[in-house]
């Protein structure tokens, strides 16, 4: 982790492209696509799930850009 990402308290910036749907057992979570803006995942496409509203071109704070979701309906 480098020393800006330390200080930021480890989060980057992702820009959501694609609402993909809504997820959880009651539709509280909304699946998106991102773009990671910066790190060593600059420029990936990542699927995540998000509480709160949400909608294109959205900036979010992502802890780690490692993992991505599952795809809505298990497949």
């Amino acid at each position: 982790m480098s020393a800006e990402e330390q200080e930021e308290g480890g989060a980057t910036p992702a820009e959501v492209i694609e609402v993909v749907g809504e997820t959880g057992m009651h539709g509280e979570a909304m699946q998106v696509k991102c773009r990671i803006q910066e790190g060593e995942n600059q420029g990936r496409i990542i699927a995540r799930n998000v509480l709160g509203p949400v909608r294109v071109g959205d900036v979010i704070q992502l802890r780690e850009t490692a993992r991505e979701a599952d795809s809505i309906g298990g497949q």
